[in-house]
């Protein structure tokens, strides 16, 4: 009867120990599939962040450009306005010069 019940827990605590591996090793599958799924996450989430760092940088450019073509078409139109106002100033000095010369001639 002893052997009876020894081998009888013997198995048992056999059974036990075999079924505890499986557990261990079902859990260790799941943590590594949960690692993989949360370092693929981590991938995407950089790949998505340099994405968008390129994207601002490329808008910052063409911010950029369009500021330094708007500053060169202002620049061209000062440029305008300074040479009209050249040429304005020129002909009224010359009309004043022609008024002052008949005038003149007058006297």
């Amino acid at each position: 009867m002893k052997k009876l019940l020894f081998s009888a827990a013997l198995l048992l605590v056999l059974s036990a120990t075999f079924t505890s591996c499986r557990e261990v090793q079902e859990g260790a599958e799941n943590a590594g599939d949960a690692v993989e799924n949360a370092g693929d996450a981590v991938g995407e989430a950089a790949n998505n962040a340099v994405d968008a760092a390129g994207n601002a940088v490329d808008a910052a450019g063409n911010a950029v450009e369009a500021t330094g073509d708007a500053i060169k078409e202002a620049a061209d139109k000062v440029e305008d306005s300074a040479k009209k106002a050249v040429d304005a100033t020129k002909d009224g000095v010359n009309d004043a010069k022609s008024a002052l010369k008949k005038g003149l001639d007058k006297l």
